[in-house]
């Protein structure tokens, strides 16, 4: 008998043993992740569990919120990753950085003081409210100054999804797009798991991350993927193999 109606798979059912991830808040006490080395060790133990396997932890960078400085953040990095291996976990773990796209980021290009994911690829992230008048320039300018703009969470951005083209000339642009886990099973909207969705089903995505700021997020992989284009999520998924240490 065909089987109409097969179960969809928990989130944590898609990461692969060697999975990496790209984007997460996992540094204690440095933006509205982790606030605390225990918070830090309770999430990547979570994490690991479900089969992460290196981490490119990515704390904001965002002008008169979090001044987080790239010295700042390799000092959190050091200290936190000795602690992790006097706790017993010794996988892969380095800082990058989630930049907002404004001015000042521009400037921090210009002096090369920006926190990579790999090479030149720069995890970044524009307002939830509205993206910059100035933005297209602001990407030109990093891609002239030799960066590849990772974009973070483009499903996410709302006032896209009433004008989807605009995903289509972010794309022409130059930026690749990295999708939240998290969007796939519904954790921020229908709204956003639908977009998610339709920009699987149009492959605009290249990369995925975790973005975890707390349990919450953790226990979010627990829930089944309502997002169609399976296959497109497992590709993605895969591609952040580019990424591994």
């Amino acid at each position: 008998m065909i089987e109409f109606f097969k179960a969809k798979p928990t989130l944590k059912d898609l990461i692969p043993d060697n999975y990496v991830d790209i984007h997460s808040h996992l540094l204690p006490g440095i933006d509205d992740g982790a606030k605390t080395f225990e918070d830090t060790l309770e999430l990547g133990k979570g994490l690991l569990d479900f089969g992460f396997s290196q981490f490119i932890t990515t704390p904001h960078i965002y002008q008169n919120v979090w001044n987080n400085t790239q010295e700042q953040i390799k000092a959190v990095e050091t200290t936190t990753k000795l602690e992790l291996k006097k706790n017993g976990i010794s996988v892969p773990f380095r800082a990058a950085a989630e930049y907002l796209l404004n001015d000042n980021f521009i400037k921090l290009c210009q002096t090369g003081e920006i926190l990579t994911l790999k090479e030149k690829y720069v995890l970044v992230e524009i307002s939830y409210t509205n993206p910059p008048i100035q933005l297209y320039s602001i990407i030109f300018d990093l891609r002239v100054a030799g960066y590849t703009p990772v974009l973070a969470h483009p499903e996410r951005y709302v006032y896209y999804h009433y004008n989807f083209d605009e995903y289509l000339k972010l794309k022409k642009a130059g930026c690749y797009f990295q999708l939240n886990l998290l969007s796939a099973v519904g954790y921020y909207g229908e709204g956003i798991t639908k977009i998610a969705d339709k920009l699987l089903q149009k492959g605009l995505y290249d990369f995925v991350g975790s973005d975890v700021h707390h349990v919450n997020h953790i226990a979010g992989f627990n829930e089944k993927v309502k997002v169609k284009n399976l296959v497109a999520l497992k590709e993605i998924i895969a591609n952040n193999q580019f990424f591994r240490m």
